[in-house]
């Protein structure tokens, strides 16, 4: 364990000692982010610090320094908090000089009270993102995570017995004993609130409050704190992140890996179910706030814990088992290295989803394809790289595609699968919206970071009648797919998301959703037993293979690629020949299509220039895929 256990229990001590070396200079800030920066270097440091992904919130000791993955699922107003403020002790006048950084509640010595008038106070400006654990993370990224973290915790001792009892998973309302909580704290401090910090003081007013405890705000106690996950059955904490530094690099739905201090002191709750003392302190002008705004923004601490950040980074992907940046120097070892070994793994893999897909090697094919790729840049509105795909021919009313759903969720870092029956589409939120009077984004199961897979079954779809919600879902969904962006529903008007998706679609004829892609399943076997025939499959593979599919579909994603004036040349005449002989046979569209596999084939094969090679395979590929479509048509007689 990296020696010096201070910075990691007790991170307001170090940060306390930079203060008190540089007094109100601003440049003892920028030292203690350096030191915690140079901390993490140190000896695999990162894996010693306690996770809230991973680590039950009462066995995190408050006010220690913990790591946080995940999304931004709403951005709060900025708020005011006293950066620097000035205490005086009652007997001797002594006064003494504190920063609010990191911090949520302004501690006082005994016989202190804050000077809220003292010329020495500052205040300053810091941004609070509404966070929560990635959406539709894969099983296997948190188990992978849990093995690698090395931090040790036992149960905190720094709270009352009622907090060993609730997690973040089983809190079902918001009754967190508010007169007992008081009655602990009555002898060591007094609340109130005043620019964003919470300050101490006075014991007797606090033991006045506790007796006006039980006129709590009905809200509170009438309804469950909704955590505002994207997805339905997630679980995990959702956070109240406070950001110091560059929020402006940060925007909704970036998946961020935070280092920072947690706060999770119950005087928070106190102060946010009895507002009258909070109140008194502040002016008319600024307590505008609804009880449904302040239930939302301002939730129990035990439920929503708040992590004031020291360090931030935006996270290109969240498979742990690559290097966090792949841009840095010391990923590139560990690049070149599995590139040199990508053919075999490529070709266990195209066998393993040809098992996956029943023996249907063309189909297994165009799913590596869709399954690494990206989009890689907007030309306008039009978004480049996406490749959505149809699989068609998918047996009705089946369970093959929850059991192909399940072999794609061991091998994705993030998904999720939409069972399009009538009642989800007419029922089912997928678009998030504004509500005004808490002033917060209400997620939707489109709220998804970068990178996410989403399975579609349109095999369960039975004829009915979609309502307006289920119209709209419809179009949100194939908005999605085209353009690769959602319009969040801010009641006056819509507000455009971009995203990158990557939507698989399982249908019996053709999808009722746009694809760039249709596949026709020809199945070269039909197991007696689905579920039997998939769990057999996956238990044939080894962790460590298993693991090198996961670094392959995550490594190519990042790769970059092009294609040289030559190849360019060829692809030109090519397309002129092809219209030459049959003007009908291949459309600007067509080409287009013929590119982007061109383009995923090569990144396949960690070939990161098109070749020849590739182009002709290429439209071997998509000869082979349009025949099988027309056959299909014709033993059908209609269009799939």
């Amino acid at each position: 364990m990296p020696c010096g256990e201070d910075w990691l229990s007790h991170p307001l001590g170090i940060v306390q000692g930079f203060f008190a070396q540089n007094g109100v200079n601003p440049g003892w800030e920028k030292k203690v982010i350096e030191y915690f920066k140079e901390k993490l270097k140190e000896n695999n440091a990162p894996k010693w610090v306690p996770s809230l992904n991973e680590v039950p919130l009462h066995y995190l000791k408050p006010n220690s320094f913990v790591k946080f993955r995940c999304m931004i699922q709403d951005m709060f107003d900025p708020e005011f908090y006293m950066g620097v403020y000035e205490t005086v002790n009652r007997n001797t006048k002594a006064r003494v000089l504190h920063f609010g950084k990191y911090r949520d509640v302004a501690e006082c010595g005994p016989q202190q009270e804050v000077d809220l008038n003292s010329p020495r106070t500052t205040t300053l400006e810091r941004q609070t993102f509404y966070c929560v654990p990635v959406p539709g993370e894969s099983t296997w990224v948190k188990e992978v995570y849990v093995n690698t973290n090395q931090a040790r915790v036992s149960p905190s001792t720094s709270y009352t017995p009622s907090r060993h009892k609730r997690s973040y998973e089983d809190d079902e309302d918001m009754d967190l004993q508010p007169n007992k909580q008081k009655e602990q704290h009555a002898g060591t401090r007094q609340a109130g609130s005043v620019g964003g910090l919470q300050w101490c003081g006075e014991p007797k007013r606090l033991e006045t409050e506790a007796s006006s405890g039980q006129q709590l705000n009905s809200l509170n106690l009438s309804s469950p704190f909704d955590l505002n996950f994207p997805l339905p059955g997630e679980k995990g904490p959702a956070c109240l992140v406070k950001v110091y530094e560059d929020w402006d690099c940060f925007k909704v739905n970036d998946v961020l890996e935070l280092y920072g201090i947690l706060s999770v002191d119950p005087v928070l709750s106190i102060l946010n179910n009895d507002e009258r003392d909070a109140s008194s302190l502040l002016d008319p002008m600024e307590c505008t706030d609804t009880a449904e705004e302040q239930r939302v923004h301002s939730p129990p601490a035990s439920l929503v814990p708040r992590i004031h950040v020291v360090l931030a980074q935006k996270l290109q992907h969240i498979n742990p088992l690559l290097p966090a940046c792949l841009n840095k120097e010391e990923s590139k070892t560990f690049v070149s290295s599995f590139m040199s070994e990508l053919s075999p793994v490529r070709a266990e893999l195209l066998g393993f989803l040809t098992h996956a897909l029943l023996g249907d090697s063309l189909a297994a094919e165009y799913l590596i394809l869709h399954l690494i790729s990206t989009v890689y840049t907007r030309r306008d509105v039009l978004p480049l790289g996406k490749f959505t795909v149809n699989l068609s021919g998918c047996p009705r009313n089946s369970t093959f595609t929850e059991h192909l759903y399940r072999i794609i969720q061991h091998l994705v870092p993030a998904s999720f699968h939409l069972q399009m029956t009538i009642a989800n589409m007419n029922h089912l939120k997928f678009i998030p919206h504004k509500d005004y009077t808490a002033n917060r984004l209400v997620s939707g199961l489109l709220q998804l970071p970068s990178n996410t897979s989403l399975v579609i079954d349109e095999t369960l779809l039975e004829q009915g009648q979609l309502d307006t919600p289920g119209v709209h879902n419809v179009t949100a969904l194939s908005n999605l797919i085209t353009w690769q962006k959602v319009d969040y529903d801010f009641s006056y008007h819509q507000m455009e998301f971009p995203c990158n998706i990557n939507v698989f679609i399982t249908s019996e004829g053709r999808s009722l959703l746009p694809a760039d892609c249709q596949i026709h399943l020809q199945p070269q076997l039909i197991p007696p037993n689905m579920e039997e025939y998939m769990n057999s499959l996956l238990s044939a593979v080894l962790p460590s293979v298993l693991n090198k599919f996961r670094i392959y579909l995550t490594l190519l994603r990042f790769l970059d690629y092009s294609i040289s004036d030559e190849i360019t040349k060829a692809v030109e005449d090519d397309f002129v020949e092809m219209r030459k002989n049959d003007p009908q046979s291949i459309t600007a569209d067509d080409l287009h299509q013929l590119l982007i596999v061109a383009r995923f084939l090569s990144l396949s094969a960690g070939q990161t220039t098109l070749s020849r090679e590739r182009w002709l395979r290429a439209k071997q590929l998509e000869s082979l895929r349009r025949t099988r479509l027309q056959q299909q048509k014709c033993v059908n007689g209609n269009e799939l």
